[in-house]
Parts: C-alpha cells; structure tokens; sequence
C-alpha cells in the first residue's frame, strides 16, 4: 500500500519545476505569522551581467528598492495592527483564497502557542497544547446533500451507473449496452491499465476473454458490469492488507485486479494540473472494468430482461481501498461551496449511497497511538527515529491546535491544507469523526468495525464474523484452516523494527489527544474495547 499515489500540487514539466517549487518558511516566537500562508518565490534563472559596474549598479538598485518596499510594508503592517501576517505570492494551498474558488476562507488569528523547532521538546507546552485541543472539541451533525447536487458534480458516473440493478444477484450488477468496435481493445485507454506494469498481465487476459463473454441480442451487444457488494476500508496501518489477503482466499470471494484502486478518493478526481488549467480524471468505465475478471465468474447469460437471472455460484465481489473511509482531501480542488463552517459540501460516502445504498463496508482498526507510529515508521524516508517522531508529533499538534482554536473540529478534520501541513497524519486516527458522517448515510447494520488488536490475537475469530457479515457459505477445515493460519501480510520491517518504539512522553501525549475521540466512539459502539486501555478484548 502506498501513502498516497500523488500529492495534490502544482505539477510543471521538468525544465520548470525548480523554477515553481514553493519555499516553506519559518518564523520566531517574536513574529506572528498565519501557520497556514506560504511564502513562495520563484527561482529566476541565472543571469550573467555583461561586466562588473553594470553589476554593482544594479545590485545598489535592488538592494534600495528593497528596502523601501520593506519599510512600506512594515510601515503599513505596525500601523494598521495586523496580526494575521504577512502573505506575499498567494499559494493554491494556503488556508486562506477566494470565496468563489471552494477553499477555506480563513486565517488564523491570535494563536495561542506560536512554535519554533526549538521548542518542540518541551513537554509541558505540548501537553497544555493537547488540552487547548480536546477542550474546544464537539461532535456535530452534518447536513445531508440533495441528490440533485450530487448529480451536478458526478454527472457522467450517474449516467453510466443505473439506478436499479439485476434481481436475484447478490452483487449490484447490470448489463450495459456496448457500443464500441468488438474488434478494438477496450482497455487501450483505460488508465489503471496504463499505470504499472504489473498490471498487464491481468488486463492481456481481460483482453483476450472479452469478446467471448459480450452478450448478443439481436443486432446489439451488451456487456455485464458490477461494483463492489463490499468495501473494506479504514484505516492504513490497521490490518486491511491482512484481511484483503485472507478474505481473498475465500472460494465465493473476488476482488478487484489488485487491492486498492483509490478510485472514489483519488483517481475520481485525478491529478491535478493547477498551472496548466486542467486535470486528468479516471472515469468511471476505467474504475468498472477492474471488476470484469471477477464478472466474468457470476454472468448469466438468461434472457436479458428476465427476472430468472441467477448468480449461482454466490460470489461477492469486494474492494480494498484503505482511503474511502477518511480520503476528502480533493474536496478543495472541486467543490464551489464549503458549509457554513468550511466543512466540504460532499464527502464520499454521498456518492457511494446515491449509487449503491445497500453496500457494506469493513472497517479496521487500531489504537490510534500505535497507528500513527506505525504509519511514520511505514511511510518515512530516512532519518527515522523517535525523537524525529517525537518533533513531528508536536509540530502537528501545534499545526491542529492553530486550526481548532478558530474553526469546528471537523472542518480542521477535512481541511486540505492542514492534512498536507502536518509531517504526520494525525487526523487519520480520529476515527469516530469519520465514523458519524459515514452513519448518516448508511445503516450501522451496513458497517462490521474490526480492531487489529483482535484479529491479531484470534483470527479465526475475526473471519468467522466477516464470514457472518457478507453472508457467505462454510468452508472445508483445511481451507479455514488455511485463511487462518497463514503468517500475517504486511508486517513491520525489520529495519523499522530495529528503532524501537516511540518515546513515553511522545506516548502519552498521544494518548491524551486521542483519548476523548476514543471515548465518544467507544460510547457510539457500547464497546470499552475501543479505549485502548487495556488488551484484546472480542467485540
């Protein structure tokens, strides 16, 4: 699994990237400055000057230039008493733009605890940091989107996607009339295809089993097309490769061409290309065809109309995107209209309901102190370390508390700007935020919640309740027995293993910034267990 497959970010070509790459810069505790604004300049490129006077003389211009613009700015600034800072060459990702444009329009005003790196070690200011943060928490409600909007922005994926399926087949499928050259590829352009070569061998065998699995009626064709019955999704660093890897092993089970398509948080969207004025997007035909393989497997080809249409071998197709649980962040790039309290006006469980309301979902987690480590230690570059942990935890928690002093908490949640910000995904833990907002569309009978710490203590258990939760058949001893007792997927590396764990005080700060979130999920559920307070305990 991949942190991200791309950042959202000005992309240039090669020849321009130094030139446009933005500069972070920090400042003292003696001068406020918006945590939020971005200083960007722009690398010109060298110039030679034709000869040493012309040099000095230019340079004597600039240098009084200079300071006169400085002198008027600071002038400007002591006068008029500004404390949100200074801002010089807007940057698409600060936390303040235009209203029309979707993102937030804010700045962050009177912050209680402005930082430099040096400070960043000092325990009892972190702590007094997370209690400014869990004292300005609250739960709230989000108000449902219209169908109509939903369709406005998603207008093609409503028009491929029907809004009734095929009785009688347990997955959401349909047959869709195909009206390209059967002799032409269908994949030739899908983008996944295009993506990685890993993936070539899948799509040359989707290639070659197309035509053969077209279904004819009179001088038309029709092919058979299916979303997932089930989602696993949330969190990474919780368990979702274990699982994808065992339920895989299932006879009735089938999942996409590989394990995480990102399409509902990523790929929908695609990458953007601000400074060229358009963006690549993945369709939704590209998302359908990762299924056919699985499609393949349950078509019938009965009479195109008929109620008789029976999916006989009862299998259920599943995806594995970690993302579709938390993954808003595109929002900002998209959306004209942020709520009253910046909160994005769509999330994706809005879209997932409009096309399919009976879907279920899978949903892992961890304790959210040893997720974070965990999700460092898995994602991190180089010079990892827990004292390197331990700076990026406060810089963060200084970064959300900033936000949270001035905005609700869960527009800090999905901010944008503030998730790309933090050195660690903080946010990501925050479980139970994510949680209701999935519940106000979907059913909680939908949701099977899973803890890492059980599955990892008694899979047998864990499975036999997914088993349960997607209603499939029973399994031979030996084949239980092999989805059960094979060695875990994706594990800590050894490297990563040899630095140790994070430090106490990096610990239990975390623990206090993340206690009232697992409280309030552990209240929503009636289940002590997601505390974290105490060992595995079955739910």
């Amino acid at each position: 699994m991949t942190e991200m497959d791309y950042k959202y970010t000005l992309l240039s070509s090669d020849s321009e990237d130094c030139q446009k790459r933005p500069f972070l810069f920090h400042v003292d505790n003696n001068n406020q400055m918006n945590l939020f604004a971005v200083l960007e300049v722009r690398r010109d490129n060298y110039r030679r000057w034709g000869g040493l006077p012309c040099f000095r003389k230019a340079k004597v211009y600039s240098i009084g230039l200079g300071l006169t613009v400085m002198s008027l700015v600071m002038a400007s600034y002591i006068l008029t008493g500004e404390k949100k800072g200074l801002l010089i060459t807007p940057s698409p990702y600060q936390y303040s733009t235009v209203n029309n444009s979707g993102l937030l329009n804010s700045h962050v005003t009177d912050l209680s605890f402005l930082f430099n790196l040096s400070s960043v070690r000092d325990y009892t200011n972190m702590k007094l940091v997370v209690k400014t943060i869990t004292s300005n928490i609250e739960f709230s409600t989000r108000q449902l989107p219209d169908l109509k909007d939903l369709v406005k922005y998603e207008q093609h994926m409503f028009s491929i996607i029907p809004s009734t399926f095929l009785p009688n087949v347990k997955n959401p499928c349909w047959y869709e009339e195909y009206t390209g050259n059967i002799t032409a590829d269908p994949y030739g352009t899908n983008l996944y295809a295009l993506y990685s070569k890993r993936f070539r061998t899948v799509f040359d065998y989707l290639r070659n089993a197309f035509r053969e699995h077209l279904y004819r009626q009179g001088n038309k064709y029709y092919r058979f097309r299916c979303l997932p019955y089930f989602y696993i999704i949330g969190q990474p660093k919780c368990g979702t490769t274990d699982l994808y890897d065992r339920l895989r092993l299932h006879p009735d089970v089938r999942f996409t061409t590989f394990k995480e398509p990102h399409w509902w948080t990523r790929k929908r969207f695609g990458i953007i290309r601000l400074s060229e004025g358009f963006h690549d997007r993945y369709p939704v035909e590209d998302y359908l065809d990762l299924f056919d393989l699985a499609a393949y497997q349950i078509q019938d080809h009965s009479q195109l109309n008929s109620s008789r249409s029976q999916n006989k071998r009862n299998i259920v197709i599943g995806e594995a995107s970690a993302s579709t649980l938390w993954d808003n962040n595109a929002w900002v790039y998209f959306y004209e209209n942020a709520t009253a309290e910046g909160e994005p006006p769509f999330l994706i469980q809005d879209f997932i309901h409009a096309v399919q309301p009976n879907a279920k979902f899978i949903i892992m987690l961890r304790d959210p102190v040893e997720r974070l480590y965990s999700d460092y230690l898995y994602f991190g570059i180089a010079n990892k370390s827990a004292d390197d942990f331990h700076e990026k935890v406060s810089e963060s928690l200084q970064l959300f508390e900033s936000c949270i002093l001035e905005y609700s908490m869960k527009s800090c949640v999905y901010n944008t700007t503030l998730n790309n910000a933090m050195p660690v995904r903080l946010q990501v833990g925050l479980y139970i935020v994510y949680i209701l907002d999935w519940l106000t569309v979907f059913d909680r009978n939908q949701m099977l919640v899973l803890r890492l710490e059980d599955h990892a203590t008694n899979r047998k258990y864990t499975m036999h309740k997914v088993f349960d939760f997607l209603s499939l058949g029973p399994l031979t001893e030996q084949k239980e027995a092999e989805i059960t007792k094979s060695p875990a997927s994706n594990t800590r590396r050894q490297a990563d293993k040899n630095l140790g764990p994070m430090l106490p005080a990096t610990r239990e700060i975390l623990k206090d910034f993340y206690t009232p979130f697992n409280a309030r999920l552990a209240q929503e559920f009636k289940n002590d267990s997601f505390l974290w307070e105490k060992k595995s305990k079955f739910m």
